[in-house]
């Protein structure tokens, strides 16, 4: 059974383990060599939620650079790292993360394979500037070295009849049989078989935590970015959707999590995961087309003349 680890230093690496604690003194306990074969995560935003302190973007910069210092020497020569991110915003104005970040993990030699726009479908409403619907995937390699799986995780081609029109194969099917590659934006959209929505009220995965990560969007990572057996590090590991990836694929997991009750929900997830029992949304799972919903029709109050 799964327990979760008392606030304090660390002593081991269990196969499957979430850290209720600081990250920072986490990390700084490790030994400094390469552990973590990739690390994936979604840090706080700084926007207020309750699980956060809103402080000066500069400060939270600071504060994760620290946390970035730490993660790099333990991340393996072959490794990933995937920093999920949206967008800083105060006072109206935004500042897309992505890019607040980038000189950070620039001064550590990391290597930008991909910045993969993950589109979802739901969100708040802004008045005064268009509503945000996607965010960020910054995939990060530390050599030339990394591991790259395409095979599993192409996607249906849209014309898997296509043939070559000239040259040596001309007549010859021009896709490949196992699929396309899924390419770098994520997009959910009804003729996309591979779409992964957000987590909100009414979905499968939904929990107690408020910005939670969908278990399809790490599934792609850690299978095309991992071995079976890898360890995967995720530093802010909320209620563990990472370690329900690795866990559902062959991959080890620690994480870390300093919110007791996330950290509880999260150890849940990963023993229900390892019993063959997750509840999660598969990242191959075919989206609901909303234009067959009822609520896709307009009432009939809006074609009245006073609302023309």
């Amino acid at each position: 059974m799964l327990r979760p680890r008392k606030k304090g230093l660390p002593t081991t690496l269990p196969g499957f383990a979430i850290w209720n604690g600081d990250v920072e003194k986490f990390l700084a306990a490790l030994p400094s060599e390469p552990i973590f074969d990739l690390i994936v995560s979604s840090p706080p935003y700084n926007i207020g939620k309750s699980y956060e302190n809103k402080k000066a973007l500069e400060k939270y910069l600071e504060w994760q650079e620290r946390i970035i210092d730490l993660m790099i020497p333990r991340l393996k020569d072959t490794g990933s790292l995937c920093w999920q991110v949206g967008n800083f915003v105060d006072n109206g104005q935004i500042a897309p993360l992505d890019i607040e970040f980038a000189p950070i993990f620039k001064k550590h030699g990391l290597q930008l394979r991909n910045r993969i726009i993950w589109h979802f479908g739901h969100g708040l409403h802004n008045k005064r500037r268009f509503s945000g619907r996607y965010e960020t995937v910054m995939w990060y390699t530390k050599s030339d070295d990394y591991v790259f799986h395409l095979d599993a995780v192409r996607v249906p081609a849209k014309y898997p009849g296509k043939k070559h029109f000239k040259g040596p194969n001309a007549g010859q099917p021009s896709g490949n049989p196992m699929g396309k590659n899924p390419e770098d934006v994520w997009s959910v959209n009804p003729e996309d078989v591979w779409s992964i929505p957000n987590v909100k009220s009414n979905h499968v995965e939904k929990t107690d935590h408020p910005c939670q990560f969908p278990v399809g969007l790490i599934e792609r990572l850690v299978l095309s970015l991992s071995e079976p057996s890898a360890l995967v590090f995720d530093p802010f590991a909320g209620v563990a959707s990472s370690g329900v990836a690795a866990a559902l694929h062959g991959r080890r997991f620690v994480g870390c999590e300093i919110g007791d009750a996330y950290a509880k929900t999260g150890l849940s997830r990963l023993q229900d995961a390892l019993d063959g029992n997750a509840k999660f949304r598969p990242h191959d799972k075919p989206i609901y087309d909303h234009t067959r919903s009822k609520l896709s029709l307009a009432p009939e109050a809006w074609a009245k003349d006073d609302l023309k």
